[in-house]
């Protein structure tokens, strides 16, 4: 989609599942399951849907899917189904910049590989996949993914973050613009550090709010993930960027809708948030 000098498009890594009551908290089954419904074992799908800014000569990819590092086993209880590399719709080698909206296993696990997928578990080592990007992460979501908590542990894996090291690296604070026309916006509710994507065309914007608003049935204020580390503070994220989005009608992009790529956001007759017209590009 050509959106001012910018040429913007939607490009999924490929699906996976998490437990559909973690994914919604406090909302009850019996209203979540209408909205998208479980499976067997009351996981529900995702996409992991990047988003591809180009600019002339450079090409900004935002997250990476969940990547290929993956036992046989942890593949299995995630439903791990990549596509191939082939069918990203983009060339790797292509892309300048890399943003990490944060270092979750489904947001950054596409950032390296094993050089020897074969090798011994513990003596694999690991390879950039994108060794001429710059990557672009928040400071304080970088500290606490070389730390993190026991409750986050599972989601920031050594071989994610520690591929960092191995491509040059900017640290981001706050709200950043980081080219002209892209910024960054840090978000602290779902985890410390995570940081949702603006592009604007000057008059307009396309919006990538990460796990702030991961698909569409999340849009109601109160319908938030229990993975969130601070849910009030996403509440009053939430509002806010909703509030925004609403009165710019900008165009946000969902990344782990399984099948609604982007949105307008309107309000409906209750007063609550809701989707106003859907998008695909």
């Amino acid at each position: 989609m050509k959106f001012g000098r910018f040429e913007v498009s939607t490009h999924n890594f490929g699906f996976f599942r998490l437990d559909g009551g973690s994914m919604f908290g406090a909302v009850p089954k019996n209203i979540w399951s209408k909205l998208q419904p479980g499976d067997d074992d009351n996981c529900i799908k995702l996409a992991t849907r990047s988003l591809l800014i180009k600019d002339g000569a450079r090409t900004f990819l935002v997250d990476l899917g969940c990547g290929e590092k993956w036992s046989d086993k942890e593949r299995k209880i995630f439903a791990i189904n990549n596509f191939p590399v082939s069918e990203l719709g983009f060339e790797p080698a292509s892309v300048t910049d890399v943003i990490l909206t944060h270092m979750h296993f489904d947001h950054c696990g596409g950032i390296s590989r094993w050089k020897d997928p074969n090798a011994p578990a513990g003596e694999r080592e690991i390879i950039p996949n994108y060794p001429n990007a710059t990557h672009y992460i928040q400071e304080g979501n970088l500290e606490i993914a070389k730390n993190p908590c026991v409750r986050e542990k599972a989601s920031y894996l050594k071989d994610n973050v520690n591929a960092l090291e191995l491509v040059k690296t900017i640290k981001t604070k706050g709200s950043q613009e980081i080219h002209p026309g892209i910024w960054v916006h840090e978000a602290n509710g779902h985890t410390t550090g995570q940081q949702w994507i603006e592009v604007s065309d000057g008059t307009r914007s396309i919006v990538y709010p990460t796990d702030l608003i991961p698909t569409t049935g999340h849009v109601p204020v109160p319908y938030h993930m229990g993975y969130d580390m601070w849910a009030y503070r996403i509440l009053v994220e939430k509002e806010d960027f909703l509030a925004k989005a609403m009165a710019k009608d900008s165009i946000v992009v969902f990344q782990h809708d399984p099948l609604i790529a982007a949105a307008t956001i309107t309000k409906d007759q209750r007063g609550h948030y809701a989707i106003k017209e859907t998008l695909s590009f």
